[in-house]
């Protein structure tokens, strides 16, 4: 009888150690497939939100080096530097900026309420954007427009201003409306055209973190519009940061390799960084299941394995007489080996098959509860999170301003899990694996056993 045969008769045989083998290989398998599954949920929606929020490079003042190099004027890089790196192939918009303190004069007047004269009376801070819709403020959804429309990278040179709701009602404005804006100067004047009307859920009385001026005061203008009421006057223009929204969320480290090599000398001062805030804050609970779910699968796997080794000697050690006969018929050592490494993987395809069943629907509802919990609870760490007091940075109280919640990234909490070819052939790889392994430590004493002294003596 060849030793196919003597192994599918072993195994019908010795149905209770069978059934408890397929028990163990039936709970690594599906632990196994579980961690698979997860892992290629969590990564599938992660990639989703990285597709919904987009790659996004900030261009800022290096505040470190600005510190370090004790000056005391932020740097400004040109903007036609800023264009041409806008305009390479990795990016799918972008935008710039500047800022300069501009005066309200006249009939026109800022809303009262708010930090007392931060920029001397009448002074707020008027800030010129390429693409007002690409503010993060605006994506997130933190500010709405009202009416109107947002400024555009056509509008540059146009003189046209987006203004807050109170300071538009404060004035009497509208869109299509006029009002004449002083430079920080306090001599030149031009005139601007609301292009829109936008509101800013703060209250009146808080204090902009970067400017100090009260929400309701803050007006965004056009680059050449705001440029032009510049105490720096004539010459190329300048802009202190700007935003690259990408098109794909892995060509990050080609675009900074380009905008370097683009910028050259301009980018002394700045930084080149990815701001992913928004996708930490959405796939925080992914990455944390993820983790947990690993860990788990491996702990269980390799204690799964020891007793599987330790079930596959003890039963070399019970059918030492068995072997002994064989071995006394001229049965080869070699094919008793492979008999009880047939048997194992046997009982291991069956296991796998088994959990390929059920596992996907038990992953999908025991991840979803996991995700679901883990989402929950940074739901509520977000909503806990407190701004610091108007007036105050809120260092003293502990609070940085930075770690402000994005608004419109709520954490990720479904997830989708799928069974496909690539999962089945990872876990089929394990599970034979884990039996092969199991198998190849008592292969060892089959190897030292001497039919006449299984035969006379039993060992």
């Amino acid at each position: 009888m060849n030793f196919v045969n003597r192994a599918g008769l072993s195994l019908w045989s010795r149905k209770v150690r069978t059934v408890l083998t397929l028990a163990l290989f039936l709970v690594i398998s599906a632990m196994v497939l579980a961690g698979i599954l997860i892992r290629d949920a969590t990564a599938d929606a992660e990639r989703r939100a990285e597709r919904s929020v987009g790659a996004e490079i900030d261009l800022d003042v290096d505040l470190s080096g600005l510190g370090a190099s004790g000056q005391l004027q932020a740097p400004r890089i040109d903007a036609a530097t800023v264009d041409r790196i806008g305009a390479l192939p990795e990016v799918r918009k972008y935008t710039y900026s500047m800022w300069d303190r501009v005066l309200l004069k006249g009939r026109y007047g800022l809303v009262g309420g708010g930090p007392k004269d931060p920029m001397g009376p009448g002074g707020t801070a008027g800030t010129g954007v390429l693409d007002s819709s690409l503010l993060p403020d605006f994506r997130s959804g933190r500010f709405t427009l009202l009416s109107g429309r947002h400024l555009t990278a056509a509008d540059k040179d146009r003189r046209l201003l987006l203004v807050e709701e109170r300071l538009a009602a404060r004035n009497g404005l509208k869109t299509g409306d006029r009002i004449t804006l002083t430079g920080n100067d306090e001599k030149t004047t031009a005139e601007f055209t609301v292009a829109g009307v936008f509101r800013d859920p703060r209250p009146t009385a808080e204090a902009d973190p970067e400017y100090g001026v009260s929400p309701a005061n803050l007006l965004y203008g056009t680059v050449g519009g705001l440029s032009a009421l510049s105490s720096a006057g004539g010459g190329p223009l300048q802009v202190g940061k700007a935003t690259f929204l990408l098109r794909d969320a892995e060509a990050q480290a080609p675009f900074k390799d380009r905008a370097e090599e683009i910028a050259g000398p301009a980018l002394d001062g700045f930084v080149l960084d990815a701001n992913d805030k928004a996708l930490r804050q959405m796939t925080g609970p992914l990455t944390s299941i993820r983790g947990t779910a690993t860990a788990a699968m491996w702990a269980l796997c390799l204690a799964g394995a020891a007793v599987l080794a330790l079930l596959v000697n003890l039963a070399v050690k019970q059918r030492r007489g068995e072997y002994g006969v064989l071995l006394a018929m001229g049965e080869k050592k070699g094919r008793l080996i492979a008999q009880q490494a047939l048997e194992t993987l046997v009982v291991a395809a069956l296991a796998v098959g088994l959990s390929a069943l059920f596992a996907p629907r038990l992953t999908q509802t025991v991840g979803q509860a996991l995700l679901g919990r883990e989402a929950a609870a940074a739901e509520r760490e977000l909503d806990s999170w407190q701004p610091p007091a108007p007036g105050s940075t809120g260092i003293d109280q502990g609070v940085d301003p930075a770690d402000r919640p994005v608004e419109n990234a709520d954490p990720i909490g479904t997830m989708t899990v799928a069974l496909d070819p690539a999962d089945l052939a990872a876990v089929t790889g394990i599970g034979l694996g884990t039996g092969l392994l199991a198998t190849a430590l008592p292969a060892a004493s089959v190897l030292r056993l001497n039919p006449r002294a299984l035969l006379t003596k039993g060992k």
